[in-house]
Parts: structure tokens; sequence; C-alpha cells
């Protein structure tokens, strides 16, 4: 059995289907905003949709991703502008679900080891999804870039959780499907770093996980 003391996670993409909660609120929208669509003129919108979402991915202000949406696909009921920001953050985390799965491993992992999250994001938007999908009773730590003043590729908030935990970067694994900040930046607090990709994307990259893992129960051979 491996000596770990601690396993980190990323949140979005994670432990949670950012993409398909994307989804999800783009259907909210559609009901709200638009009448009368056929199918194919939905599955158009929703790839521009997701396209302006992630070209925002990790800015907390995203009335830019409605407007830019309402500019190109005039609603029958627009959004007033103000409300815009209000309308995602009260939406957008109740689109997360969670998957019994991921609990089930996460508390597997802590019969182990500690366990806690480091995410990029808005302190009020990624609480809520912690807690509409029950993840803040799994974990010891929870630490939110907006919460702590550094985000992820920075070192400082992987050594945060270090210090939080009580546990040294060579007994720490860090798990997150962004191989620039999760992976590349755990690696600069010394700690392994352990890529999510559950699409098997190639990695055109120079950064070297110090493993790959399409689903998460691949953790569970680190210690059982």
């Amino acid at each position: 059995m491996n000596s770990y003391k601690a396993v980190l996670f990323d949140l979005d993409d994670t432990l949670i289907n950012r993409n398909q909660a994307v989804e999800n609120l783009f259907f909210i929208i559609l009901e709200k905003c638009y009448r009368d669509l056929n199918h194919v003129a939905q599955q158009h919108m929703l790839q521009k949709f997701k396209l302006y979402d992630h070209s925002s991915y990790g800015n907390g202000d995203k009335v830019k991703v409605l407007e830019l949406f309402f500019d190109e696909f005039p609603p029958n009921h627009r959004l007033p502008r103000n409300d815009l920001q209000d309308f995602w953050n009260n939406h957008f985390p109740k689109c997360f679900s969670i998957d019994k799965e991921t609990i089930h491993i996460v508390n597997t992992i802590k019969l182990h080891a500690k366990v806690g999250i480091i995410t990029n994001g808005s302190t009020q938007r990624q609480n809520a999804k912690i807690k509409n999908t029950s993840l803040n009773s799994c974990f010891d730590i929870i630490l939110i870039s907006d919460e702590v003043g550094f985000s992820k590729p920075d070192n400082r908030i992987f050594e945060l959780a270090l210090n939080k935990l009580h546990v040294q970067p060579e007994d720490t694994l860090f798990v997150g499907d962004d191989l620039e900040k999760d992976i590349a930046g755990c690696q600069n607090a010394n700690i392994k770093g352990v890529w999510f990709n559950p699409e098997m994307t190639k990695n055109d990259t120079e950064i070297k996980p110090f493993a790959e893992i399409n689903s998460l129960d691949g953790l569970l051979s680190y210690f059982t």
C-alpha cells in the first residue's frame, strides 16, 4: 500500500461535470427566453453558448457570455442586463449533480488519507456548487481562489492546502483535468499531479503528469 497522506482534487470537470451543467443552464435559458425553436437550431445555439462560456472560463463576470449569446441569437424575452450576473449565480450552481460513485471513491480514500478541494472561481458560485452536490460534507478542506487570493497554477494555493492539512508535498497527490492549471501548478509545489482525462485527450504539451487516469476509481489503486 502506498503511504500518501493526502489527496487534493480540482472541482469543475474533475469531481463534477461542468460541461453537463452548462448544457443544463442553456436549456433553462431556452425555456425562459425563446419560443418555437427546432432541434437543429437548439443544437447550433448550444454549441455557440458553450463556446462563449469556454472563452470566459474562470472569469467571475458572466454578463459578457449572456450578452454575446443574446446578441447573436435575439431572444423573444431578453433578460435585463442588470439581472444577468444574478441569473447566472443563482441558476448555474443548481445545474450540477454529483455521481454517487464519486462520493464513494472520495469516502474510500478518506479511510486512508486526508482529502481536499482546490478550485478557481468565485466564492459564491463555487460554494453553491459544493453545497448543492453535498461535497462540503466529504472534504477536510476546501480552498476557493476568490477567497484565498491565489489561483491555480500559482504554487501558493497548493502550499496553503499543504499547510492546512499538515502534510508534506511528497506525501500528497493532486487530481485535476487541466494540464496547465492543475498538473503544472501542483508540480510547481512539488506535489505529484494525476491527470484526470476521461476523454482520453492527447497530451500535446511538455507537461508530464505523475500519472493519468480515465476515471476516478483509478485513484483507488494507490490506497487498496
